[in-house]
């Protein structure tokens, strides 16, 4: 198979045409060609007058496919094979069925992986079946009433599943495609194959968590919706068995091999594994809130007189800079044309993330602005300090609003000018429990709100109209990440042996593809540990 990269196409120009670019640049008649796939697809808007795609393409050829690469003499054109998974060795020996905590992305694959492998995994989640736990995000959404066990982090296909459903990642890794495979198979968009930025959008998510449970099942998996970890059973070192509540009841099963893919919200059962004597430390985390503009001028920012062609869609953009004191500060998960969200999980808290439909055909962008916390800013050295740093900014927030779960908000120029916002502007906040204008210097660290002030400055030298005065910023946003990380060793299993700490909750991953990748390799570990 044959690899070209940095095929141009006007946004006038019809996707059919990268045969014969593809033939011209191999300096082959394109009748040679067998078959043509994408490989990737990006918007490059570097140059606002000559807004174009560019692809990358693989093509199989009826010639030599060695002396045509050898010919054209082009450091475009490389020879390539198609990436198949393959499950490694089952050297397991054990009588008991693997454990999976947690059905988010890490859950899911790591899930998947293990059925494929014929262990039949027993998979457990707290919260509820996603068509339930719709119905309790929307009744939380529309009246405030919140359920601490069904909500925007907790339930079938984890915080992921009210999200934008973004698959960008900056890790490396052949299990990525294996990842985007399993998605697209169950309900993604073909685009997420290709896409330079692909997404699936929160509207086609529910679909595809629902069908990869299915597909586990399917293989001989079971997974226990409405079903909590209660505690590990841990002897010598060893796990022997964990305690769980399902439905109300209590009871203990027997199991050596948990794969603890817990998410970064599930504080109640880190702070178990650090009682049973897990090695836990201190993480690095980020705090900040969600920015709204219209979507409109973002488009026109990015793409000029481009903006608004059909083809180009919602656009996003993606910033950072260093801001004061050094400290970094950079937008997060960008949401075209999509939603903040009230994301709370903990009773008298506010939290908010972003999320949009495959479509994100929405009035507004919004993106998280953030700045990394070091530990060396948390209240102590415990560390679980930084679990309690994040709910003790969430409480404020929740009292700050009001503590009905509105969100404290505020205008960027207001914000800029250290005042308290009394009323909106042409931006209409999203947030759909609501809002309370007020200040946010009174809810988010003074570090954060500093670095925040001076990077939204910078940040419209960058971005034409990002420091608009109008614009909303919604707060706080403290789970982009998890603020512990659960030593594991090489195996990827912690000091109580059986016990594999993965994905998000663990600090070995940060988004859906990072955390699903990080689920596939723990999934391997199991099948390689011999007993």
């Amino acid at each position: 198979m044959i690899r070209i990269n940095e095929i141009k196409l006007s946004l006038d120009e019809d996707e059919s045409l990268l045969e014969a670019k593809a033939a011209k640049i191999l300096k082959i008649n394109k009748k040679y060609i067998n078959s043509l796939t994408i490989y990737k697809k990006s918007v490059d808007a570097r140059k606002k007058e000559n807004v174009h795609f560019t692809y990358s393409v693989d093509i199989t050829i009826a010639l030599d496919e060695e002396q045509i690469v050898a010919k054209c003499k082009s450091n475009k054109v490389q020879l390539t094979k198609p990436y198949i998974y393959e499950i490694p060795e089952n050297k397991r020996i054990s009588k008991y069925r693997p454990i999976i905590v947690g059905f988010g992305p890490a859950g899911m694959l790591a899930g998947l992986i293990l059925a494929e492998a014929g262990l039949k995994p027993i998979i457990l989640e707290r919260g509820k079946g996603i068509g339930e736990r719709q119905r309790d995000v929307n009744e939380f959404w529309t009246k405030r009433k919140l359920d601490e066990e069904s909500n925007v982090q907790f339930g079938e296909g984890g915080a992921g599943t009210f999200s934008d459903g973004k698959l960008t990642t900056g890790i490396k890794s052949p299990f990525i495609r294996k990842v985007l495979d399993e998605l697209y198979e169950a309900g993604a968009p073909e685009e997420i194959l290709y896409s330079s930025k692909p997404h699936i959008g929160t509207d086609r998510l529910a679909v595809v968590v629902k069908n990869i449970r299915k597909k586990i099942e399917k293989l001989g998996g079971e997974v226990w919706l409405e079903t909590k970890l209660e505690k590990l059973i841990v002897y010598n070192g060893f796990v022997q068995g964990i305690q769980y509540t399902k439905k109300g009841k209590t009871s203990d099963m027997e199991a050596d091999s948990v794969i603890m893919a817990i998410g970064h919200s599930a504080r109640d059962t880190v702070e178990m594994l650090y009682n049973l004597g897990a090695e836990i430390i201190q993480k690095p985390f980020s705090v900040g809130a969600r920015i709204e503009h219209p979507q409109s001028l973002i488009n026109k920012a990015q793409y000029g007189k481009f903006a608004g062609h059909e083809k180009l869609g919602a656009a996003d953009y993606k910033l950072s800079c260093h801001g004061l004191h050094e400290r970094g500060a950079y937008t997060f998960c960008m949401c075209p044309g999509g939603t903040v969200v009230a994301a709370a999980s903990e009773k008298e808290g506010v939290i908010v993330n972003g999320m949009s439909s495959l479509a994100r055909d929405g009035e507004n962008a919004n993106s998280a602005l953030l700045v990394g916390i070091e530990p060396c800013d948390f209240p102590s050295s415990h560390p679980l300090a930084g679990i309690y740093y994040q709910r003790e900014i969430e409480h404020t927030a929740y009292l700050l609003a009001g503590g009905d779960y509105r969100a404290p908000a505020q205008l960027v120029g207001d914000f800029l000018s250290g005042k308290e916002s009394k009323e909106l502007g042409n931006v209409n906040p999203t947030c759909p429990t609501g809002v309370t204008l007020t200040n946010l210097d009174e809810c988010l660290p003074e570090k954060v709100s500093a670095t925040m002030k001076s990077a939204i400055v910078e940040m419209d030298k960058k971005l034409n109209g990002f420091n608009m005065y109008d614009a909303v910023l919604t707060a706080p946003e403290t789970r982009s990440s998890s603020s512990v990380r659960i030593l594991r060793d090489e195996f990827c299993q912690c000091n109580i042996s059986g016990v594999y700490p993965c994905g998000e909750g663990a600090g070995y991953a940060g988004g859906i593809v990072s955390a699903a990748v990080d689920g596939i390799k723990c999934a391997h570990a199991v099948l390689s540990d011999e007993h």
